[in-house]
């Protein structure tokens, strides 16, 4: 591999992606677990953007008081900076569209794949969590702080009620797929 991602087995022909994937949504929408299948998938490299929060933004979100734009903006700086690496697939909240603009302004290329399921949903998995710093009780914030793509951002959606197998697979073929990668065609998938 030369510095982009590809897919389909060694040997296969290969086919470029986007120099960058940002896998977003609201706590608990399973970004990590998706976006590590994902880059295991494509052959690239991950990144939980969590584990670039700065201690006093993890200290705070530990204590249940959300972040403010401020709080956000040096964690988007260097979010920007690994994405500026090649290839890398990034696990990200990205709530919203000016933080999604600022990641595009270093990444050209990103794509990103936002996953979204009902309050309850997300609630229940919240619930079940032991081993993250952020308590259930922020996502209510989160949730209110969602900025949902909109068209023109070409964004691909997906239900977090589908397999992690599903979604890497379907994330898979549209990479593969010139007409996707062109911004034509469909962005949400639900």
């Amino acid at each position: 591999m030369t510095g982009e991602g590809h897919l389909g087995a060694p040997g296969a022909g290969e086919q470029h992606v986007p120099h960058s994937i940002v896998v977003m949504g609201v706590s608990s929408a399973g970004k990590s677990t998706v976006g590590e299948a994902l880059a295991a998938r494509m052959g690239m490299r991950f990144v939980d953007a969590d584990a670039l929060h700065p201690p006093r933004n993890i200290a705070k979100m530990s204590a249940g008081i959300p972040l403010t734009d401020a709080d956000r903006a040096p964690w988007l700086e260097l979010v920007g900076r690994e994405l500026a690496g090649a290839p890398i697939v990034v696990a990200c909240s990205a709530l919203k569209r000016v933080y999604r603009d600022r990641l595009r302004r270093v990444a050209p290329t990103v794509r990103f794949v936002h996953l979204h399921g009902e309050r309850h949903q997300l609630m229940e998995r919240a619930a079940r969590r032991t081993d993250h710093f952020m308590p259930p009780s922020l996502l209510d914030s989160q949730l209110t702080t969602l900025e949902r793509p909109q068209p023109d951002e070409q964004v691909w959606e997906f239900s977090i009620m589908l397999s992690v197998a599903e979604i890497v697979e379907a994330v898979a073929r549209k990479l593969a797929s010139p007409a996707q990668l062109a911004g034509s065609g469909p962005a949400v998938t639900r």
